[in-house]
C-alpha cells in the first residue's frame, strides 16, 4: 500500500471518529439533558427524590428498609417487601434471588463450625426459597399479630419437606417407605420433626453429611389455610429487589401496629393510608399498590413519635 493511501484512509477514519464523538459523546447527551429539564420531567430525571426536614430521604422509585441498626423493624413505620438486592434495595446490586418453585430443600450448616461460634450462614447454611418464605411469614405474623402459618411450612417456620426412602415403581414413586427424613429440620435444631409418622413410618430429623437425595422429595401441605393472612409480597422479593410499593393487603395488616406505636387510632392511620393507595394503571395494568415511603413521611408529619 502506498504511503499516501495509508494516510488518506487513516485521516478519513480520524474524521469519522471526531464526528461520532461530537454526536454521541456531546450533542446527544446534551440533548437528553435539555429534555430532562422540561417541567414535569425534571423531577424524574433527578431520581424522583423525596425530602424531609430539608434533606433527601429516599426516592419514589426505589424501596428502602425501615429498620433499626440491628435490622429489627421499626414499629412506627409501614414495612417494605423483602429485597434480594445486595443487603437490601441496593441499586448497584439490583437482582432477584434466582431461586424458583423447586428450591424447597435447604443446605444445612456444618455443626462443627456452629460449635466454634460461627453464624449459620458462615457455617454454610443456605435456605431454599420455601424456607425463606416460611421464615418470613412466621416473623411477619408475630410482628403484626396475625396467623403467620402457610401451606408447606412447619410450625417452626421452615419448609415442611420429607425425603421418603424405599423401593420405587417404574415412574419413580416410592411404593413402601422404609425410612422418612425431615430434610429441613437438622437434629441439632429440633427435638422432634414436624410430623411424627408418614405412611406408618417414623419421621427422623436430618443428620449433617447424609445424602437424602436418594429419596423421593415430598412437600407436606399441612393444615394451614389456603389463603394465608400474610400476603405473598410480604414474604417474597421482587425481580429487581428495588420495588418501592407493597400491596394493600400487606399494608392493612400493619395498621394496628403502626397505630399503637404512634398512639393514634387505627382509623386515623387508615385515613392517611387511603391517600397513598394507587389503583391499576389504566384500570387493568398491574396490581393496586401502596407507596410506602410517602406514606411513612406523611405519618411522621401528622403523627410524629414522641421520644
Amino acid at each position: 500500500m502506498k504511503f499516501s493511501n495509508f494516510v488518506r484512509m487513516h485521516w478519513a477514519a480520524f474524521r469519522a471518529l471526531l464526528v461520532l464523538t461530537v454526536i454521541t459523546g456531546l450533542a446527544y447527551p446534551l440533548f437528553i439533558w435539555l429534555v430532562a429539564q422540561i417541567p414535569g420531567l425534571h423531577d424524574k430525571a433527578e431520581g424522583s427524590i423525596l425530602t424531609a426536614n430539608g434533606g433527601p430521604v429516599g426516592s419514589r422509585l426505589i424501596g428502602q428498609l425501615f429498620t433499626d441498626k440491628d435490622g429489627n423493624p421499626l414499629p412506627q413505620y409501614f414495612q417494605s417487601r423483602p429485597s434480594a438486592a445486595g443487603t437490601g434495595y441496593d441499586p448497584l446490586s439490583s437482582s432477584a434471588s434466582n431461586l424458583g418453585p423447586e428450591s424447597i430443600v435447604d443446605t444445612p450448616a456444618d455443626p462443627s463450625q456452629m460449635a466454634s461460634g460461627k453464624s449459620a450462614s458462615d457455617a454454610g447454611f443456605k435456605p431454599g426459597l420455601l424456607t425463606q418464605v416460611c421464615t418470613r411469614s412466621a416473623a411477619v405474623g408475630q410482628l403484626e399479630g396475625v396467623d403467620g402459618s402457610r401451606p408447606f411450612c412447619t410450625g417452626g417456620g421452615v419448609g415442611a419437606v420429607l425425603s421418603v426412602i424405599g423401593p420405587r415403581d417404574s415412574r419413580g414413586y416410592v411404593l413402601h417407605p422404609t425410612r422418612v427424613v425431615s430434610v429441613n429440620e437438622p437434629c441439632q435444631s429440633t427435638r422432634t420433626p414436624f410430623l411424627s409418622l408418614y405412611e406408618g413410618v417414623r419421621v427422623e430429623c436430618a443428620k449433617y453429611g447424609e445424602d437424602y437425595t436418594i429419596g423421593q422429595i415430598v412437600p407436606i401441605r399441612g393444615a394451614a389455610p389456603a389463603n394465608p393472612a400474610v400476603p405473598a409480597d410480604a414474604v417474597t422479593a421482587s425481580g429487581s429487589g428495588l420495588d418501592p410499593d407493597i400491596s394493600p393487603a400487606y399494608a392493612d395488616i400493619q395498621v394496628a401496629r403502626v397505630a399503637k406505636a404512634r398512639h393514634v387510632s387505627p382509623d386515623q392511620i387508615r385515613a392517611v393510608l387511603a391517600r397513598y393507595r394507587s389503583g391499576r394503571d389504566l384500570g387493568f395494568f398491574g396490581e393496586p399498590t401502596v407507596r410506602v415511603l410517602q406514606l411513612n413521611l406523611e405519618l411522621d408529619r401528622r403523627y410524629p413519635v414522641k421520644s
